[in-house]
């Protein structure tokens, strides 16, 4: 059997972004305060729907990475005003059982029930991307759900590269 001659193109290695610093200094400084249940919620409208629920399931594995212990991720973006008793009673019962929870929302301006999810959450980080969202926005949305809701705010490069907290 004659040996190939082909080589072989290999893709260069990514790196996950959980991996990276900036996600693991992000997940350090949301971990400064207890809690079980915590919201991510975009700063205002121009995002895609994506956004909450890309920054949920990176912070959770870096989060799983760090305490290795599973952390669950719960898509609120669409969630009906129908839903949202049984979608709290279910982010209860995970609260109950011990489990961590993120939950991604869609911003206030887009889903009435965002804040009422928020504030039923132990706490929440507010996701600002550069250049995208208006400051007056954030404002509102700080407004709706409670200043005193909120652990602080991650600042997101347009490409969501890495958090700049």
């Amino acid at each position: 059997m004659k040996p190939s001659t082909a080589l072989a193109l290999r893709e260069a290695p990514q790196v996950e972004p959980w991996r990276e610093a900036e996600w693991q200094r992000l997940w350090l400084s949301v971990q400064a305060k207890p809690w079980k249940a915590l919201a991510v919620c975009p700063a205002g409208a121009g995002v895609s729907h994506d956004f909450a629920v890309t920054v949920a399931v990176t912070l959770a594995r870096t989060g799983m990475m760090h305490l290795g212990a599973p952390i669950q991720v719960a898509d609120a973006t669409r969630v009906q005003l129908s839903n949202a008793v049984s979608f709290a009673n279910e982010v209860k019962r995970y609260r109950e059982q011990g489990d961590m929870i993120l939950i991604a929302l869609a911003p206030v301006s887009d889903n009435p029930i965002t804040a009422s999810i928020a504030q039923a959450a132990d706490a929440t980080l507010l996701c600002v991307i550069m250049g995208k969202m208006l400051s007056a926005d954030a404002k509102d949305t700080l407004a709706k759900i409670g200043r005193e809701r909120f652990l602080g705010t991650a600042v997101f490069r347009p490409d969501l590269d890495a958090p700049n907290p």
